[in-house]
């Protein structure tokens, strides 16, 4: 493809086709590709698939979100007298309330797509692998290929699930977290090895559909990272809930047969289900980007090391989103592309994330969190305080029952300072950001007071600062 025949609103670079190419329509790729447009850059962007957004909107984050919506409502649904006086809970297949994903995937797409269009990036679809480090080889779907040359890269390929090779991915009972979309069959049970986000949000939404889940942990407790008491409160919520947990262990075979599947685990256990989700980690998409033309290495598990300016060890080659590792968040990554781009622009980046990042967990109830854990502020010797309010004495969550759940506020005794807000039930990614956006303030405006002289809605699960405030400063003497 010559230079002649690619045509844009801007001007590019005379010695390069564009002035800048990002590999991958996921958050990071879509952050960076808008970025350096609105700035005047001739950009593209190469998806490997049909449609862009990336494993965000197609295989992760989107699907798997809107999934635990319908199935949430389902068991509000059941739960509920007004809705449901029959004698049976109504029952909805995996594959039946995979619909309302496919929808809410296609409108994502569809919307992301003329971003793209809107601002002139030209969309090359196909798998792209670097020549050098100003020139990408783009093989399309029926073998033709493109030649792309750009002043400067973006790599935004995402990451796809680990899936070891002694383990049998074909087998129509065996799935990862990408091909679990597919699941045709009504399962009865099911095994979740892997007890990390993508397993926990798994194990609730099965759970929620009557499927018997077996969740295997390889740690000793649930989402470590979390403050132990959210991480308890999970353990115990999935148990009260018939999920049977098993800690401390990790597989040694995994038997796929016609009508079920065998976990064998090392400890010499064997567990049989319908069929098995495999969500133990996930490895960066570089394997297939050809590094070695640039002298790049990709560590184990497929990640690109960057400086503080998402730049690689090639000056003209930036690197954002799940393939440098953490925090490896949709949100991070939309950020880091614009920081990214931004760098490419001026040579550094202005920008950088917030300290505090939040962590949602999409399970049933959802877990929020930022900032500091307990355990983290008394290995500092942090002398802190805990303010709590219980959602069951919260008007709203009454009216709406979503009683189970709580907000927590650490604080600093001295100073009243926020060091982190933790919280389990209904709409906790949404109520964690009242607490991040006065965390992120500075001196005397960061402030647990701050929620003792605000008037706030009511009825409205925000209260629940006003509440656990109150309950804090009344430990302080």
């Amino acid at each position: 493809m010559s230079a002649s025949t690619i045509k844009g609103k801007k001007a590019q670079s005379s010695s390069f086709q564009f002035d800048a190419v990002v590999i991958g329509t996921g958050p990071g790729g879509e952050g960076a590709a808008m970025q350096l447009s609105k700035a005047g850059k001739q950009v593209a962007v190469i998806e490997r698939h049909e449609s862009v957004g990336g494993g965000c909107t197609h295989w992760g984050t989107i699907p798997s979100k809107a999934l635990r919506h319908s199935v949430s409502r389902l068991i509000e649904y059941n739960a509920n007298p007004l809705f449901n006086d029959a004698d049976r809970s109504r029952h909805l297949t995996f594959s039946e309330i995979l619909k309302h994903a496919g929808s809410v995937i296609r409108e994502q797409s569809r919307l992301r797509g003329s971003f793209y269009d809107r601002n002139a990036v030209k969309i090359f679809h196909g798998e792209a692998a670097f020549v050098d480090a100003h020139t990408l080889k783009v093989t399309r779907e029926d073998g033709s290929i493109d030649h792309i040359t750009a002043k400067q890269m973006v790599i935004a390929t995402g990451s796809r699930p680990y899936t070891p090779g002694d383990i049998d991915f074909s087998h129509p009972r065996i799935y990862n977290s990408d091909s679990i979309l597919s699941l045709k069959h009504d399962p009865k049970s099911i095994i979740i090895y892997g007890a990390g986000v993508i397993g926990s949000e798994y194990a609730s939404i099965f759970r929620g559909l009557g499927v018997k889940v077996d969740l295997v942990n390889m740690r000793d407790r649930l989402l470590s990272f979390l403050d132990a008491e959210i991480s308890d409160s999970l353990s115990y919520h999935l148990w009260n809930n018939g999920v049977v947990i098993r800690h401390n262990e990790t597989y040694e075979t995994v038997e796929g047969r016609d009508d079920s599947v065998i976990l064998h685990l090392a400890s010499g256990k064997k567990m049989r289900a319908d069929c098995l989700l495999f969500a133990n980690g996930r490895t960066g998409n570089t394997d297939m980007l050809n590094l070695s033309a640039l002298g790049i290495k990709a560590d184990s598990r497929g990640q690109i090391r960057v400086d503080e300016n998402y730049k690689t060890e090639v000056d003209n080659i930036y690197a954002v989103g799940d393939v440098i590792g953490y925090p490896s968040l949709a949100s991070a990554a939309y950020n880091q592309g614009r920081f990214a781009a931004q760098a490419m622009l001026s040579g550094t980046c202005p920008s950088s994330l917030v300290e505090d990042i939040p962590t949602g967990i999409y399970t049933i109830p959802e877990i929020s969190s930022v900032g500091k854990t307990e355990q983290e502020l008394t290995a500092m010797k942090v002398p802190y305080e805990v303010g709590r309010a219980q959602f069951k004495h919260l008007a709203r969550a009454q009216i709406a029952n979503t009683q189970v759940g709580s907000l927590k506020i650490l604080f600093h005794r001295e100073s009243k300072e926020i060091l982190g807000i933790h919280c389990f039930g209904e709409r906790a990614s949404e109520i964690v950001h009242i607490g991040q956006a006065i965390m992120q303030q500075k001196g005397d405006a960061n402030s647990i007071e701050y929620f003792i002289n605000t008037t706030f809605n009511y009825p409205t699960m925000a209260e629940a600062y006003r509440v656990a405030a109150i309950n804090g400063l009344n430990r302080i003497f």
